[in-house]
């Protein structure tokens, strides 16, 4: 019993010792305009207070002037739509709160980067289905465009939600510990 205990402490530290920080990674990841993907789902939510973005990545290819610093984050309750709380990146305006834009990448070369680090004002997320939902895409919304990015976006001050499967085979662990034990 003191080893299960103990696992489930230990799982617990784990969970609350985990960066404040995601990073989601993208290989030759092609988005039309206005075409976003759902990170909040794909990560099973966050914790933690949003207060910067990072990017750091190379258009591969682009349609229609699509250019490197058109890769955006944009934050907004579900369903997609524009006048969300923050957009960070992208030539077309969807009318966030907050807009910031990155300080390069602004060319449909292929081979150009977009590199920078910016301070958002804070958005706080709770874990829970009333939180926004964190989107990246392409921000770039005239017909027929699409750019193709390898590299990574950073979100600052949030931690992604452990799977519950996850926690639950740190719990099963420590289970079978207790028993080969006795």
């Amino acid at each position: 019993m003191k080893t299960f205990i103990a696992s489930t402490v230990a799982a617990a530290a784990v969970v609350s010792a985990a960066s404040a920080d995601v990073t989601f990674t993208f290989t030759n990841q092609t988005w039309t305009g206005f075409n976003f993907s759902d990170l909040t789902t794909a990560y099973g939510g966050f914790t933690g207070t949003l207060t910067g973005v990072s990017v750091n990545a190379t258009l591969n290819s682009s349609v229609s002037f699509t250019y490197a610093d058109d890769l955006c984050v944009y934050v907004d309750p579900a369903p997609l739509s524009t006048g969300g709380l923050l957009q960070v990146g992208g030539f077309s305006n969807l009318s966030a709160l907050q807009r910031v834009s990155w300080a390069n990448g602004g060319s449909s070369a292929p081979g150009t980067t977009v590199i920078d680090s910016v301070a958002v004002n804070a958005i706080s997320f709770s874990g829970t289905s009333a939180d926004a939902i964190i989107w990246v895409g392409n921000g770039y919304g005239a017909s027929g465009t699409s750019g193709t990015w390898t590299g990574s976006i950073t979100l600052i001050g949030v931690n992604a939600i452990p799977a519950p499967g996850a926690l639950a085979l740190l719990g099963v662990a420590g289970l079978a510990g207790t028993r080969r034990r006795r």
